[in-house]
């Protein structure tokens, strides 16, 4: 039986209240979708992707793109996202659980693997790689970790956000961050896609580096944004949501 150290899930669906279909959006002629799948395939130490979806109508798209790609897929709970997380990758038992969402087409590879060297060496319960734009990094989640996660969560943002319950009790969990000693100038760069703006702005960042290296990480976006900083205007007044928001929006 395969042993796997690190499955990534990434949280997917097409119901979004400020960019319905997001998702499936098209950036170069691929799905915003296929963009995460892609990135996060080439993360070192990932043994295996899984996109967890809501088992709604409306999120057969994604189930039949992830069927096109030869990626599982799981279909779950509508509402609670934590337990989606839980159910794709209790079958596997892996030691981490790597949590990616759908709508972060600029997942950095580099510090990526960055997390899951990180995590693996440090024994942490839950990590992630800090100092990086918003919409590149991902979180490190230790398997039994999550598992307590799926039984203890009690409110709607727990379940929605998935790791809110384990921040929430650092004196239970070994929580860390691990800087990743990039300089940025732009602390208010976005490279999520949540709204029209912010894929607008995902446009014009594919539009000027995919030819050189179709996996362009942190580290040339910001050198692109250097050379046309006129593109922060498209985002960068977009707020960002918190954590204890609750709305259902992948």
């Amino acid at each position: 039986m395969t042993e796997y150290k690190v499955i990534a899930v990434i949280q997917a669906r097409m119901s979004s209240t400020r960019l319905p279909g997001k998702t499936l959006k098209e950036i170069g002629g691929k799905t915003i979708l296929e963009h995460v799948i892609n990135r996060t395939a080439a993360i070192k130490g990932v043994d295996k992707v899984i996109v967890a979806t809501a088992e709604t109508r409306d999120n057969l798209p994604i189930i039949d793109l992830c069927s096109r790609l030869g990626i599982e897929s799981y279909a779950g709970s509508p509402e609670n996202v934590l337990h989606r997380y839980y159910s794709a990758a209790q079958p596997y038992t892996p030691e981490y659980v790597m949590r990616v969402t759908a709508d972060n087409p600029f997942t950095d590879v580099e510090f990526g693997t960055m997390a899951v060297s990180e995590a693996l060496s440090s024994g942490a319960d839950l990590s992630s790689v800090g100092g990086i734009p918003l919409g590149t990094a991902v979180e490190m989640i230790k398997f039994s970790a999550l598992a307590d996660a799926f039984r203890m969560a009690t409110d709607a943002y727990h379940f929605e956000h998935v790791t809110p319950y384990l921040k929430e009790n650092p004196d239970k969990y070994d929580i860390r961050r691990f800087e990743s000693g990039l300089e940025n100038p732009f602390p208010s760069l976005r490279l999520t896609v949540d709204t029209e703006e912010d894929y607008n702005f995902a446009q014009k960042i594919h539009e000027g580096l995919f030819q050189r290296n179709e996996l362009y990480n942190s580290r040339d976006i910001i050198e692109f944004i250097k050379k046309n900083p006129v593109l922060m205007d498209i985002n960068s007044f977009i707020k960002q949501r918190p954590m204890t928001h609750s709305g259902h929006d992948d």
